[in-house]
């Protein structure tokens, strides 16, 4: 994977994602452009990216302003289209917000590349969100989508627009979906973006872990780095245009285990069992778990940390940096 000297862009850039994969591709020589808007809603910190900001470029901007975008998709090699609405509670409550970001500002980016960059290579994030309630376990890429929140219908929209925009008109870019992503640089002061992180800030502010309905759901969690290397792998490959892909974990557990587990990890604790707030419960999604052979039989990928080393990592990071999320 040769991006010495490729440009690159992230949307998202000081999120959680790609602020992560800014530093590994600074330190493989890129050079790096990174958009946010740093809504506090949203996920941008500028914490994030306090070890290379010197070595980036930088532009505080938001994916919904058309002007921007066809300003910074100009003679770029790469775009990593990371920047999202995540919250399925929010997109309920704040649906045309969810509208906006979700699938207009996708528009907008897709045009902007297709008039002033039609050569630039895509990797959107999408999310598992979409297939909804599973009908089979594990899910695969041809499971049918039946997303039960509003996020989950703009973030099929938001694809289909770049799967469009590839056969019509020829732009290289292929999609991911994503797991439960966690680790470094996530948001934990709330769940706006995974419920992983709000239970890692309560375990080390010594508060109870609150596990929703009777705790027996199962998921599957893909830690930043693995997820790092999928973004790289697919962006660096000829193959893979126009594709889906399913990330997924090889570890799927339950949500009671993973609090027993993160409450071993940080060497005390405990959870409550408590019921699922009314508005929760309507948009839970049950079990679910990946089928990733897709990603592994045609790139090699596949999840190398295990559970333990990488809620351990991700709770010495936040026992360390704590006060800046």
């Amino acid at each position: 994977m040769n991006f010495s000297n490729k440009k690159i862009i992230i949307t998202g850039g000081m999120g959680f994602i790609g602020s992560n994969l800014a530093c590994h591709l600074v330190k493989m020589g890129a050079n790096v452009t990174l958009i946010d808007s740093l809504i506090p809603e949203y996920g941008g910190n500028l914490w994030n990216i306090e070890s290379i900001k010197d070595k980036v470029r930088i532009n505080i901007s938001d994916v919904r302003d058309e002007n921007s975008m066809r300003y910074l998709v100009r003679g770029q090699d790469y775009l990593f289209n990371l920047a999202g609405q995540t919250s399925h509670e929010d997109s309920m409550n704040a649906p045309h917000t969810d509208l906006d970001i979700n699938c207009r500002a996708q528009l907008f980016i897709l045009e902007a590349c297709r008039n002033y960059n039609p050569e630039i290579k895509i990797i959107f994030t999408s999310t598992r969100q979409i297939y909804g309630r599973p009908q089979y376990l594990p899910v695969d890429e041809i499971h049918p989508l039946y997303p039960v929140d509003i996020n989950g219908i703009n973030k099929i929209s938001g694809e289909w627009y770049h799967l469009v925009y590839n056969s019509v008109y020829g732009i290289p870019l292929t999609v991911l979906r994503l797991t439960n992503t966690y680790g470094p640089h996530m948001r934990i002061k709330d769940a706006r973006q995974t419920f992983l992180g709000i239970w890692i800030k309560k375990l080390l502010e010594g508060k109870p872990i609150q596990v929703f309905g009777d705790g027996k759901q199962i998921r599957d969690y893909n830690y930043i780095d693995d997820v790092i290397s999928a973004l790289l792998l697919t962006a660096s490959s000829e193959e893979g245009k126009g594709e889906i892909y399913n990330l997924g974990g090889s570890m799927p557990i339950n949500l009671i285990e993973t609090a027993e587990l993160l409450i071993h990890l940080n060497g005390g604790g405990i959870y409550e069992i408590i019921p699922f707030p009314e508005k929760r419960k309507k948009i839970d999604i049950g079990d679910y778990y990946a089928d990733y052979r897709k990603i592994q039989s045609k790139f090699g990928w596949k999840p190398v940390t295990s559970l333990a080393e990488g809620f351990k990592k991700t709770i010495d990071f936040y026992r360390k940096f704590l006060n800046h999320y």
